[in-house]
């Protein structure tokens, strides 16, 4: 079979790829508000206002069964679901939206919205009595990727018997020993991975031809196709880029460390290199992917300074609790979430650390990047945190230099990219296997394994970390939770309880099928008449999502059937109006 030639990336400056945070608010105009005099601001609430009585009994149903699952190997079953997870209350939203430009995003977790608004009106919100504190959202920016035709290299790693063509992607590959843990079947199937990036450009890409995705939302433009609407080459391609050093799947060019996983994408990120975008967006996106129940997530942004007159955190501030985004990345590892991100690109600095947020979280993963033999790369960030005492960063490396991924713009093209931002997805496809094969493991032990059985483990550092990931050792570092401990993929269909529930106007339902086939999902009113048709199609096995928008319907009981050849379930959800 004749090989397709590998299309080389438009010329774009060398080793800018990743994303950075600059504070935005102040004691100073020039800190607190952008040159049109507006404000982008956290507004915490006191409580949660309709919903306070449920503080002490909080029903299950406003996350997934499967996060549910998820969140039981950390927690114990009468605290699967707390305070944190109510919603934040719409009457409060109301009444703040009166008062401000525009409401941009809501945080349950944190109890918060964050709002457009102009310094008077934010001093208006603080008279408001269920206000309780204002702070300023994080903003960031990302410089554009560098990229270059790739060259292919001499094959190096581990020695294994391959079973798949990795073609230039197997230095990448073999470099994690991923090719190894693919040789025994498990290739992330059943595992719901994250990826919080810029969009993707490119979701025709042939890379992508094999590839479950189960949810899409794009948190900047506030729809659900993570495809920008801006035409500009940059805006979504490095979601592609990051997307298929994961999960590509084009045998005899790319093949990404958890192409068989199922994926939920969330375009958090906006290119503009004038307009910043806020932090916010991703803390939305963690929480809506948490509800859905993802295992993994993959964050390539960073987040620290910014262009002046605005003030940037500083390397004092990581620690590990300053920052919003960094609080919000520890909660989703509380939930059973492995929560994977780039060091940053900063490089190394014998004073201080380099880090961005939020990888400087103690329950984060931060990877470093090294070059194709095993070496740091000279941009990878350092530690240590400034937490007391203080905590060695990076955790893990993995390639970042020259990494072969699929091209943003060529449907059958591909090239070289290079930053702390590829070697993330690599490895948190190591994650993903893990999980594959070791479903019940917690992202503590998790993260254990993978810096333990790493080539540093011995004398780790600020530099290097734990050493470069060795994706079997890791899984072998491991206990099996039972005899023949294989894929985590359902072993019989089933369908989840719908989340928000009751809700209004749209919902989320969830479900898995064992086999590949035709799957039915439907909706009914009280009378048995069907309403809509969310599903009729063929379908992998594993996890799906399906949303339902009933703005058009009247308020009451409904009824959704699932159907899978022989196999039928049906559950009652309640739209309230």
């Amino acid at each position: 079979m004749m090989r397709k030639n590998v299309r080389p990336f438009p010329a774009v400056s060398v080793f800018s790829c990743f994303m950075f945070l600059f504070l935005f608010f102040g004691t100073t105009e020039s800190r607190a508000a952008n040159p049109d005099g507006h404000i982008t601001a956290w507004v915490f609430l006191t409580d949660k206002g309709a919903l306070e009585g449920l503080r002490r009994s909080v029903p299950e149903d406003v996350v997934s069964d499967r996060s549910i699952r998820r969140r039981l190997k950390v927690r114990s079953a009468d605290q699967v679901v707390d305070y944190s997870d109510l919603p934040v209350d719409e009457t409060y939203v109301s009444r703040i939206r009166e008062r401000v430009l525009r409401v941009r995003q809501r945080s349950k977790w944190f109890n918060a919205v964050s709002v457009v608004a102009s310094r008077a009106q934010l001093a208006g919100l603080l008279e408001l009595p269920f206000v309780r504190s204002i702070e300023p959202v994080a903003r960031f920016r990302r410089n554009n990727p560098g990229f270059r035709a790739h060259q292919g290299e001499a094959r190096r790693g581990h020695a294994t018997v391959l079973t798949l063509d990795y073609g230039e992607s197997y230095v990448q590959d073999s470099l994690i020993n991923v090719p190894a843990v693919h040789a025994t079947g498990n290739y992330g199937q059943g595992v719901i991975v994250g990826m919080f990036d810029n969009g993707v450009r490119l979701p025709e890409h042939e890379a992508f031809d094999s590839l479950n995705i189960i949810a899409t939302h794009d948190f900047v433009d506030h729809k659900e196709s993570v495809v920008p609407n801006n035409p500009v080459f940059s805006f979504g391609s490095y979601g592609v880029y990051t997307l298929s050093a994961i999960g590509g799947n084009k045998p005899g060019l790319l093949i990404g460390p958890a192409f068989g996983a199922s994926y939920i994408l969330a375009r958090t990120e906006n290119d503009s290199s004038e307009t910043p975008i806020e932090e916010d967006n991703w803390v939305a996106a963690m929480e809506w992917a948490d509800s859905i129940g993802v295992d993994v997530t993959s964050t390539s942004l960073g987040y620290f300074s910014y262009d002046p007159p605005y003030e940037s955190w500083t390397w004092e501030d990581m620690n590990g609790n300053t920052t919003v985004i960094t609080r919000a990345a520890d909660m989703a590892v509380a939930r059973g979430i492995v929560v994977v991100n780039s060091a940053g690109n900063a490089g190394g600095d014998p004073t201080h650390n380099t880090l961005v947020a939020p990888s400087d979280g103690d329950s984060v993963l931060a990877i470093g990047a090294v070059i194709s033999t095993g070496e740091r790369a000279n941009f990878s960030s350092v530690g240590p945190t400034t937490s007391n005492p203080p905590r060695i960063k990076p955790d893990v490396m993995a390639q970042g230099v020259n990494v072969f991924v699929a091209s943003g713009i060529n449907p059958d093209g591909y090239g070289g990219v290079s930053g702390t931002s590829l070697s993330c997805p690599l490895a948190a496809g190591v994650a993903a296997l893990i999980i594959h094969d070791r479903p019940t493991a917690t992202p503590v032990e998790i993260a254990d394994a993978m810096r333990n059985t790493s080539s540093n483990a011995g004398s780790p550092n600020n530099e290097y970390g734990w050493g470069i990931l060795d994706a079997l050792a890791a899984i072998q570092y491991l206990t099996p939770t039972g005899a023949g401990q294989g894929p985590s993929l359902p072993a019989e269909f089933r369908l989840d309880q719908n989340f928000p529930n009751p809700f209004n106007p749209s919902t989320q339902i969830s479900f898995e099928v064992a086999g590949e086939g035709v799957v039915s999902l439907r909706v009914y009113d009280l009378l048995g008449r069907e309403v809509a048709t969310l599903a009729n199609e063929r379908l992998s096995s594993g996890a799906h999502v399906r949303t339902w928008d009933a703005a058009g319907q009247s308020g009451g009981v409904y009824f959704y059937r699932l159907r899978s050849g022989n196999s039928v379930e049906t559950r009652k959800m309640i739209l309230m109006k």
